[in-house]
């Protein structure tokens, strides 16, 4: 096996995300009854096309409701910003303030639960929610803060040395050990 890279192995298909993308936008809709007071806040850049293909499924799911999704970009709330590089993501973009509402932070992968920390102390900005929901493609594990998602696409232990890709066509992990 010497010269053979990481081995990379294809842990969702393109219809295994379309399946689990509807299977969360029904739990959205059913644990908050509707969409009213709902606001999807994909975070910069791995959660803000979930957070759009889910805005889209809710609407087809509640078509007399109005379904809010913004971004936000979390790099300048990051915890560990004097230890590697800042590189801005996007611009952040909520289109309501989100006082009095629910919002659900749409993330493609959880895994240290840093980044949602991040978008916690970074949400701030646009009011003050009645309550944070935590919606991920893919939950890894190896929690580092106490951090639990309320919607889920899969669960896929990894080890700590694996690359999890997550695109439209599908969720690939590279790597480490097995």
């Amino acid at each position: 096996m010497s010269g053979s890279g990481p081995s990379a192995v294809t842990v969702m298909s393109a219809d295994d995300i379309r399946r689990a993308i509807s299977r969360i936008a029904h739990e959205i809709v059913e644990r908050n009854q509707g969409v009213d007071d709902v606001v999807l806040v994909g975070l910069q850049r791995g959660g803000t096309w979930i957070a759009d293909l889910l805005g889209s499924r809710i609407a087809e799911i509640e078509p007399r409701s109005d379904v809010v999704v913004g971004r936000l970009d979390v790099s300048m709330y990051r915890d560990d910003i004097g230890i590697r590089p800042v590189v801005p993501g996007a611009v952040s973009d909520i289109p309501r303030d989100v006082t009095g509402v629910v919002v659900v932070l749409v993330d493609d992968v959880l895994y240290t639960g840093r980044t949602v920390r991040a978008a916690l102390e970074g949400l701030n900005a646009f009011g003050r929610p009645r309550a944070v929901q935590l919606a991920v493609l893919v939950d890894r594990g190896h929690r580092e803060l106490p951090i639990r998602p309320d919607f889920v696409g899969k669960n896929l232990p990894t080890h700590p040395a694996d690359e999890v890709s997550v695109a439209a066509e599908g969720v690939v992990v590279t790597g480490g050990a097995k």
